[in-house]
């Protein structure tokens, strides 16, 4: 792949097109557009991309045959999913179609361009610098997921029971791992990787003591879920898909937690709080025992709700 890889934005709103090569640039990526499918197709023609970030919701040529037409006549690049609306049959499409992974409208910077890199890696054929050198691990944990494999292997929709078993036997799921889950079931490692990618249940970084999940869907960013996770950051040194050193503490962006009616929302391991204010995230999060500092008192309406979903 070229030093500075070649991305194809394919959106029929130019402000997503605009957002996505403001971000994207600065992290040395190539960034073009296209407003439609046909568009798209036309441009693919006449010039070679690694990847394509594609909306699903389009006139006259929508994303899903974008991305058939990609994989008949482009099946080099790899595919990005950019939507505010997906369904579950929709997605098992695009899983199905070998998509890379999947971002939210609308989009945070930072999930962006961790996407983006994972895309950029994922084509490649490697794992992301950071993942370099975990090429295996303990054989007792290798041998235990092989045989969850075999138990699952030959039932209808046993990707999603493998992985959680996974997950709970690895602590989380790095790509040595899904490489390992799609041998042994016999499927596309990008779909195991875009089944991993969408579902918030699954993380792909060792997680601390205390997982912090953000939710950063539409009705929490709408409703000021970027303050929140500013003052959380702060907070505790670190950064969404990072833990502290001392592994208490993890954060994690997430699509949706199933609480969107008292955005916005976080979830810390099994307790979900809703209806957040920065102050009340601090508030929060000291009594998992995080790092001192002025905290707020909590506020009658701090909300504790069960998850959805």
């Amino acid at each position: 792949m070229a030093a500075e890889p070649r991305i194809l934005v394919v959106d029929d709103e130019p402000v997503v097109i605009r957002s996505a090569e403001r971000v994207l640039k600065n992290e040395g990526y190539r960034i073009e557009g296209a407003l439609g499918g046909r568009e798209a197709i036309l441009k693919m023609e006449q010039a070679e991309y690694d990847l394509v970030f594609t909306d699903l919701k389009m006139p006259e040529v929508d994303g899903i045959t974008l991305i058939r037409w990609i994989r008949n006549s482009k099946p080099g690049i790899g595919i990005v999913i950019i939507t505010g609306y997906p369904s579950q049959e929709t997605m098992k499409e695009a899983i199905e179609l070998g998509i890379i992974d999947y971002v939210p409208k609308p989009f945070t910077p930072s999930v962006l361009i961790d996407v983006a890199k994972r895309a950029v890696a994922w084509a490649e054929g490697r794992k992301p610098t950071e993942e370099k050198g975990n090429e295996e691990f303990p054989p007792a944990m290798a041998a235990e997921l092989d045989r969850v494999i075999r138990e699952f292997r030959h039932k209808p929709g046993c990707l999603i029971p493998v992985l959680q078993r996974a997950q709970e036997i690895v602590g989380y799921l790095p790509p040595v791992v899904q490489k390992r889950v799609a041998k042994g079931l016999n499927i596309p490692e990008a779909e195991v990787h875009s089944v991993v990618s969408f579902y918030s249940y699954f993380t792909m970084k060792p997680r601390g003591d205390h997982n912090i999940r953000i939710c950063l869907g539409t009705a929490c960013y709408v409703k000021g879920i970027e303050g929140v996770l500013g003052k959380v950051r702060e907070r505790i040194g670190i950064d969404i898909g990072q833990t502290t050193e001392d592994k208490k503490f993890s954060i994690e962006g997430v699509r949706c937690l199933g609480a969107c009616g008292l955005a916005p929302v976080m979830m810390i391991d099994q307790e979900t709080y809703g209806a957040l204010t920065p102050s009340k995230a601090l508030s929060i999060i000291s009594q998992y025992g995080g790092p001192a500092g002025s905290q707020a008192p909590a506020e009658e309406n701090d909300t504790v709700v069960e998850q959805e979903g």
